[in-house]
């Protein structure tokens, strides 16, 4: 009796180990979920899903990628991650110092540092407006536009620029066309799509002047997962080793440098006492240069 139910079992361990197998095999991804943006039409985000979706590739760990289902500005998302409320587990966004201490950042910059590269979203009937701009002082009279929890608020602020602020993205094309701000500065690889994007509105890009201070965008994620964080990161380091990252880059903004005329344009560089020590300024690959992009 003892030796029919040993074969039985012998039978059947075949059967439970393919079993099992499968249900390995069947097991879904986890999912991955970053920020709705409050614009339609997000300048970002087709470059940055794809960074994201090749470095997840790149990691050998399984995630599927999906949006939120509610739009939400930085500050939002950021308290969502932080908060593991598991309505978004992902964000990018410029860094500071107050962002490193909330969430866990991946010290990569994604955008190549172009984020801190700035020109100005202007008035149709003031297309020449910052002309003359040489230097911080000749843009103090003005009245730049940011959102209330983008750190480019308090860096403009810091250089002594007066800022007028908005709880909306959508707002400050309005306030803009509208006349209650001067300029809006926007990074280089935003202000085209932007622009083009509000084509409804008597906007204009300045063509004179670069608004530059150190920056990054990088992916944040929640303190508590420090594990996503490696993944993510093992994944743009192989990007970064096998060129990938550089061919994504240069797919989507390798004509920036002549569409935008960036060495005819006067370069104003401003402070950014808000950049946290950590970020990997001395690894020169890593951040955009007009002569060898």
């Amino acid at each position: 009796m003892q030796r029919r139910s040993l074969l039985t079992l012998a039978c059947l361990w075949p059967l439970h180990c393919a079993q099992g197998a499968a249900a390995t095999a069947a097991k879904p991804p986890r999912l991955l979920r970053y920020p709705r943006h409050q614009a339609f039409d997000d300048p970002q985000q087709a470059y940055v899903t794809a960074v994201l979706q090749l470095a997840l590739a790149r990691s050998g760990q399984d995630y599927a990628l999906r949006s939120s289902t509610l739009r939400m500005v930085q500050a939002r998302a950021i308290h969502e991650i932080a908060t593991d409320t598991g309505t978004v587990d992902i964000v990018w966004a410029a860094t500071s110092r107050a962002r490193e201490l909330q969430l866990l950042p991946v010290r990569i910059p994604i955008d190549r540092g172009l984020i801190g590269w700035r020109l100005a979203l202007l008035h149709a009937r003031q297309p020449q407006l910052l002309r003359q701009a040489r230097q911080v002082a000749d843009l103090a009279p003005l009245t730049a536009g940011q959102m209330r929890d983008w750190p480019d608020t308090a860096i403009l602020q810091a250089n002594g620029l007066r800022v007028d602020t908005s709880s909306t993205y959508e707002g400050l094309f309005q306030q803009l066309a509208a006349g209650r701000i001067d300029y809006f500065p926007r990074s280089v690889i935003e202000a085209q799509s932007e622009l083009a994007s509000h084509a409804r509105l008597p906007l204009a890009l300045d063509p004179h002047l670069v608004i530059r201070y150190p920056a990054a965008l990088y992916f944040f994620v929640g303190r508590h997962r420090p594990a996503l964080a490696r993944h993510i990161a093992a994944g743009l380091e192989k990007m970064l080793a096998d060129g990938s990252f550089k061919q994504l880059f240069q797919r989507h903004f390798g004509s920036l440098a002549q569409q935008l005329q960036l060495s005819r344009r006067h370069v104003l560089d401003l402070s950014n006492q808000d950049l946290p020590e950590e970020t990997p300024v001395a690894r020169k690959g890593l951040w955009y240069d007009p002569k060898n992009y």
